[in-house]
């Protein structure tokens, strides 16, 4: 089963860091693009950083020079290091890759993680 697992997530004061960690598993064959997303409550979904398979990295506005999306490609795991936290970065912060499962040649799929809360409040 292919699925990708978040951690790091938690309850953090503003102006800390906090780093989230999300690693894929299951029967995969190759990894494309990989990004970080968050829904804070009564929002939409919204991408916070994405990082193709050649490190070009895109940051929502938001969170420009204070967020770092960064991935191990021999561990298909990818990073988002947070810092100088504010209280509006409060929300479930989901990872999303293309991967492409079964065999060498199969389908490219997007897959999602469970999501993760971060909280920054004093």
């Amino acid at each position: 089963q292919v699925q990708l697992v978040e951690s790091g997530g938690g309850l953090v004061q503003p102006g800390g860091s906090l780093r989230l960690s999300c690693a894929a598993s299951g029967r995969i064959f190759g990894v494309s693009a990989m990004g970080w997303y968050r829904q804070a409550p009564g929002k939409q979904r919204e991408l916070v950083a994405h990082i193709t398979n050649g490190d070009n990295t895109n940051y929502a506005d938001s969170v420009k020079g204070r967020f770092t999306i960064s991935r191990d490609n021999a561990k298909m795991t990818v990073y988002l290091e947070m810092n100088s936290l504010k209280p509006e970065d409060t929300a479930v912060y989901y990872c999303n890759a293309n991967l492409r499962t079964g065999w060498a040649f199969g389908p490219v799929g997007e897959y999602w993680g469970q999501g993760t809360q971060v909280t920054v409040s004093s």
